[in-house]
């Protein structure tokens, strides 16, 4: 059940719907040029980086995970 849970859970994390996260100084700046590009590329670049803390946490809360559930496989033995 715990692995249906996080697989769905894995599943709507890729499944992001389109954020722009810039702040609002920035977004001034950039909706006043034409075209837009530079604004894309700046939301890109913004959730780009935004990724790498989220991986960090996952990797750290599987790491526990898994010790925690081979300390139980070798408790139960």
């Amino acid at each position: 059940m715990k692995l249906k849970i996080l697989f769905i859970l894995f599943l709507l994390m890729l499944v992001a719907l389109p954020a722009d996260a810039q702040c609002a100084m920035c977004r001034a700046v950039l909706e006043s040029e034409e075209g837009g590009q530079a604004a894309k590329g700046i939301n890109n670049g913004i959730v780009y980086l935004m990724i790498f803390p989220y991986l960090l946490i996952g990797g750290v809360g599987y790491a526990i995970y898994r010790s925690r559930k081979k300390a139980r496989s070798e408790e139960n033995s």
